[in-house]
């Protein structure tokens, strides 16, 4: 519908409400304010998904698909790195500056085989692996570890045989 078909709209149903208010104030019914008329709120034609348990899907995964590694949640970045200050440039417009590890974002999952780490599953929302600078400082932790950092958006479906394909892909 156009812009003026939508205020022609509004407004016959402005005269409308107003001539029913005189009418109805004549008849001696009590008045009601145009405006007092709400629409019934729409309903989305896209219902929201029930909340998940993204974590607890990501664990089961690597528990049943990866079952040769022993996994450990959210793991500081200093218990990988150390108490480490390091120098990276995280952002295209600044230059080269020290960051500390445990400014790190815990990794979400460490996969660990013979008891050393392989594989960090790293899990955010929204574009918190590409800008927050949490994400960036343990990103670069885990690439200067030599370590797989394998990240996934908490928001998105996140399939089992799409997680299990890039996870299998890094390691």
């Amino acid at each position: 519908m156009s812009l003026l078909g939508n205020l022609l709209g509004k407004a016959v149903q402005k005269g409308i409400s107003e001539l029913t208010s005189k009418i109805n104030a004549a008849a001696g019914q009590p008045q009601q304010s145009p405006y007092s008329q709400r629409e019934e709120p729409r309903q989305s034609v896209f219902e929201a998904e029930p909340p998940r348990d993204v974590p607890g899907h990501f664990r089961s995964i690597l528990k049943s698909e990866f079952p040769q590694f022993t996994v450990r949640e959210n793991v500081p970045v200093t218990e990988l790195a150390g108490f480490a200050t390091d120098t990276f440039q995280l952002y295209k417009t600044r230059p080269y500056q020290a960051y500390k590890a445990e400014w790190g974002k815990p990794y979400t999952f460490v996969l660990y085989q013979g008891g050393r780490p392989r594989a960090i599953v790293m899990l955010g929302d929204g574009h918190s692996h590409s800008a927050n600078v949490k994400y960036l400082i343990s990103r670069k932790y885990a690439q200067k570890l030599n370590l797989p950092y394998i990240n996934f958006y908490s928001q998105m479906p996140n399939e089992r045989q799409y997680v299990i394909s890039r996870i299998r892909k890094f390691l």
